[in-house]
């Protein structure tokens, strides 16, 4: 999967979310829980995992993604990106003032071991919220 290059060189700090529902507005942030925020090693290993998920074919499912995480620069303005995760029919989509067109919709193989351990930390950070 191809992140945005300043997306890759400019955060310093992710949000994961757990969604709730679909945003009522393109371009809004997707509605839920923060669950985790990461920071330093975190966010680095996270960005690297979520840039070798392998490419895949579109699969139907309607795109009820569970997780989104939102990356933030230093000044922690508004997100520089929010990607949203649906393992189901293994799409991602981005938005934010630092993702181009060609990059807001993409497709990974969740079948990967790669998307096997993004699920997992999403989860573990999920647990260490609680209910």
């Amino acid at each position: 999967m191809q992140l945005p290059a300043e997306v890759v060189t400019g955060t310093a700090l992710i949000e994961v979310v757990r969604i709730s529902a679909l945003p009522t507005e393109e371009g809004a942030p997707y509605p839920g829980r923060p669950v985790a925020h990461w920071s330093g090693d975190e966010v680095t290993g996270a960005l690297a995992l979520i840039g070798t998920l392998p490419g895949s074919e579109q699969h139907r499912c309607g795109f009820a993604p569970g997780w989104s995480v939102r990356a933030y620069d230093d000044c922690l303005g508004p997100a520089l990106m929010e990607a949203a995760f649906c393992f189901g029919c293994h799409e991602v989509r981005m938005h934010g003032p630092a993702v181009p067109p060609a990059l807001a919709k993409q497709f990974f193989d969740a079948d990967a071991p790669q998307a096997a351990a993004l699920l997992a930390r999403f989860r573990g950070a999920g647990a260490r919220h609680g209910p």
